[in-house]
């Protein structure tokens, strides 16, 4: 029984889950929209979102820990400057997933993540 148990594996080793992870929130706040595979992409969902909370409190404490998930130094400024006061008043939310149909290659179901305006 899997009780207890969250996330999703994706066929990888968990330091290189949690490295995809922070590349494509990385990505994500980057560019304010990404395509990519479905199941990644709800598993990014939360982490992303965790992010711009972190980034409506701006304490130093908060920019610390999106330092240290985050990849880059310019994501993390852009994250504590402009994408989070655009998000003061919302509870939650912050991504929106649209889904664009099966991937050619292998048939994988991909969507779009992008911040939500």
């Amino acid at each position: 029984m899997r009780h207890l148990v969250a996330g999703r594996k994706l066929s990888r080793a968990s330091s290189h889950r949690w490295a995809l992870y922070r590349n494509q929130v990385t990505a994500l706040l980057t560019h304010e929209k990404i395509v990519t595979t479905e199941a990644k992409a709800k598993e990014i969902r939360s982490l992303a979102e965790q992010m711009i909370t972190l980034g409506k409190d701006g304490s130093l404490g908060a920019r610390r820990r999106a330092l240290a998930f985050l990849t880059d130094k310019k994501v993390v400024e852009k994250l504590f400057n402009k994408i989070a006061p655009e998000y003061a008043d919302r509870v939650g939310g912050y991504t929106r997933l649209v889904k664009l149909g099966p991937r050619l290659g292998d048939n994988a179901p991909v969507v779009q993540v992008e911040l939500v305006k």
